[in-house]
């Protein structure tokens, strides 16, 4: 069934208002997928009224279809002719009502407000890709066929130093292209993401300045991703007390640089604090090994939007598989789900595991302990049961062979779920 909200609105027209444009203002609710109005005109006596139809969003004007249409809808990717189809942004908005003719004796015109909510879903994407706008070799219509390929929801798009991309990008395809920066300094990499232009300048090399630009960011609305900070060509060479979001733990194929990184994450989880890990490929070529969604990152996200997307990795509500179809992780207690708080103690958290294959090695992992089990009937699925004791949080990583290179590495990882006995530290 639908979640649908609806809305009936109504309101009375005098003549002394034709000329007039009225906005009749209604509430959008957060996750919101698709919006349809209707409207009808009510005449009052034998006169005519005739009464145009458009709308505003909070910040702007999005569609008018005049005396031409009783009726209009908008999705993030399609919309009626005549108005724009994106995102639909929390907040007031308005139906306008264009008073071109009113009779002498006005009118009443009645408005039919429909608000489909978006039920929430994992969405997969890539938060780390480049294109022909820097250095790599993807026009948009390869990104697109790769993504399409792979059953890839959403791609951020991190070109160094430049916007380019983010201003070209195609509109009119059911991929969500995040816009995005990387910016790149001779002492590390840091992805701007949300933002079509974050207004930074990238010539600088003291930490000083990076802090300086990173607050500046953040203060435009930017997400903030330290990446690849152990990478033995680029590492993060400034101080970790920059302004930040997330921090990139899974960069391109697992290789010892991400396990440094890892080392690095578990650390500052056992400190108390709470920061969200994010993969991305880095993937800027046709290479071996190195390809879009690899990793992949799931979202669980309320809707197929940017804003949706980004706002559920803000709540770690989010885990990596090495690729599309690796191994997926859920940690759940009720209602809470990994990236979460749980207000609780002596009961039990649930781990649903699923594509697993024979030989996998779990790891459920907290800052008191490591819980080590193998994969040994096969099962592509598995639940597990946790107890929740004394731990600031519990995560999950998933390890397994890959013959191609003769190798266990990580197959997935979760962020963590956790307890209010963990204090987070600024």
């Amino acid at each position: 069934m639908k979640n649908t909200i609806v809305q009936n609105l109504s309101r009375t027209i005098s003549p002394n208002e034709q000329g007039s444009c009225l906005e009749v203002e209604f509430e959008m609710p957060v996750h919101v997928k698709k919006l349809h109005v209707k409207y009808e005109i009510l005449h009052n006596g034998t006169g005519a009224s005739i009464v145009d139809l458009g709308v505003k969003d909070p910040l702007a004007i999005r569609g008018w279809s005049g005396g031409a249409r009783k009726e209009f809808s908008i999705e993030a990717h399609h919309a009626t002719p005549g108005y724009l189809h994106g995102e639909l942004p929390e907040g007031v908005w308005a139906v306008l009502l264009g008073l071109y003719k009113i009779s002498p004796e006005g009118c009443t015109v009645n408005i039919a407000i429909e608000m489909e909510k978006s039920e929430g879903s994992w969405l997969k994407g890539d938060w780390h890709t480049h294109t022909v706008h820097s250095d790599g070799k993807f026009t948009f219509a390869d990104v697109i066929a790769k993504a399409e390929q792979k059953g890839l929801d959403f791609i951020a798009l991190t070109d160094h130093n430049t916007i380019s991309q983010n201003l070209t990008y195609p509109r009119d395809t059911s991929l969500v292209f995040i816009p995005g920066m990387e910016l790149t300094t001779h002492k590390g990499h840091s992805n701007l993401l949300g933002l079509v232009n974050p207004g930074i300048d990238f010539r600088f090399s003291t930490t000083e300045r990076m802090n300086e630009a990173l607050l500046n960011a953040k203060e435009k609305g930017a997400t903030i991703v330290l990446n690849h900070p152990h990478c033995s060509n680029c590492p993060w060479e400034y101080d970790f007390e920059v302004p930040f979001d997330w921090i990139e733990v899974w960069n391109g194929p697992w290789r010892k640089e991400n396990k440094h990184t890892l080392a690095w994450w578990h650390e500052q989880l056992c400190k108390g604090k709470r920061i969200v890990a994010v993969g991305g490929s880095d993937v800027h070529r046709p290479e071996k090994f190195i390809e879009h969604g690899t990793p992949t990152t799931h979202v669980w996200s309320g809707s197929k939007t940017m804003a949706a997307i980004l706002d559920g990795m803000h709540k770690g509500h989010a885990f990596m598989s090495y690729d599309v179809h690796g191994p997926t992780i859920d940690l759940a207690y009720g209602q809470y789900q990994m990236g979460d708080v749980i207000p609780v103690s002596g009961e039990s958290l649930i781990v649903k595991l699923n594509h697993l294959i024979e030989g996998d090695i779990i790891k459920i992992i907290s800052d008191v302990d490591v819980q080590e089990r193998r994969c040994e009937d096969g099962a592509g699925s598995k639940e597990l049961s946790c107890k929740i004791e004394n731990q600031m949080f519990i995560r999950v990583e998933i390890w397994r062979y890959f013959e191609v290179v003769d190798a266990v590495l990580l197959a997935a990882m979760s962020n963590p779920i956790y307890f209010e006995t963990s204090v987070p530290k600024k």
